[in-house]
């Protein structure tokens, strides 16, 4: 995984507090590169030169078709490379995975930030978000598919930690209802799992957390509360999330590995974010189970 690494020492205030000791802060860029082709003097010329000899003792026809995929060909590689800079995830970082995607970026939803529409067959019959405050600051950049990231504006490590020591938490209260383990979807990152889920997404994942990378989480939600968690600017929905339709140009069904309901829920920046976090997984799971639970962030160590 490509990052760039920064660090920063910083003087941790007031001394009653944590007695003066100073703490390195790290700040993880996820870089997606946009395609770009410079030429300097010497290699304007060099092209120019080819060309000329290209029409001169090439087919007009492979020399057109020459033109066209070098290009195509330069943009392909910095997409591919992009697609690896984005981290471990749930597609193997493979030419072979990379192709998969690329074939579904043919079919991904056009606005992330509409909700879809409820199934009256589906249960629970409504949601339990209500009244969230909205999240402060503009939206995080998002890039990908499988991965999806946060491009910037990444949670922090202490509230990683107090989020997955609440999940935990739970794990440890309701064995018999609840687990945590290495996520199913995602392959890499800690998630959340119930045992006997009414409504089924990768093997009874509650949610998961990007734990290697953005420390952004996916997770399922009803549509009442995806309105409301759109609405107030705490994530979006994911884009391979159409569940089934039919393709635009071939007219036959292509089925998302997705349901409508999966959602990317923004990281944690801060103590007031983690809360409003909280609140969100335990909706995904009265979504996933159909029982309310309360989820409390651990306490820091």
């Amino acid at each position: 995984m490509s990052l760039t690494v920064t660090t920063e020492s910083q003087r941790v205030m007031p001394a009653e507090e944590k007695g003066k000791q100073s703490q390195v802060a790290v700040n993880m860029v996820i870089r997606q590169d946009p395609f770009s082709i410079t030429l300097d003097a010497s290699a304007l010329l060099a092209v120019s030169v080819l060309l000329i000899l290209g029409m001169h003792f090439i087919a007009r026809s492979v020399l057109e078709l020459l033109i066209i995929l070098v290009p195509v060909a330069l943009l392909v590689h910095n997409d591919y490379l992009n697609f690896l800079k984005l981290g471990p995830g749930g597609t193997p970082p493979t030419p072979c995975g990379y192709a998969t995607l690329t074939w579904y970026r043919l079919f991904t939803l056009r606005d992330p930030f509409t909700p879809p529409p409820r199934d009256p067959a589906r249960q629970p019959a409504a949601g339990m978000l209500a009244d969230l405050p909205y999240r402060p600051g503009p939206r995080p950049s998002v890039a990908g598919l499988a991965p999806q990231r946060q491009l910037n504006q990444h949670g922090s490590p202490q509230a990683y930690a107090r989020l997955r020591g609440a999940l935990e938490a739970l794990g440890a209260r309701r064995p018999a209802q609840f687990v945590t383990a290495t996520s199913c979807l995602e392959k890499h990152g800690f998630a959340l799992f119930a045992r006997r889920p009414r409504n089924v997404c990768g093997n009874g994942e509650v949610c998961h957390i990007h734990t290697h990378s953005d420390r952004s989480m996916h997770l399922n939600l009803h549509p009442d509360d995806i309105r409301e968690v759109l609405a107030k600017g705490w994530g979006q929905r994911h884009p391979l999330a159409w569940g089934s339709r039919s393709a635009r140009w071939w007219g036959f069904a292509v089925k998302s590995p997705l349901p409508t309901t999966y959602v990317m829920v923004y990281a944690p920046r801060d103590e007031s974010d983690l809360r409003i976090v909280c609140k969100i997984i335990e909706a995904a799971v009265w979504y996933t189970v159909a029982e309310k639970v309360e989820i409390q962030p651990a306490s820091e160590s």
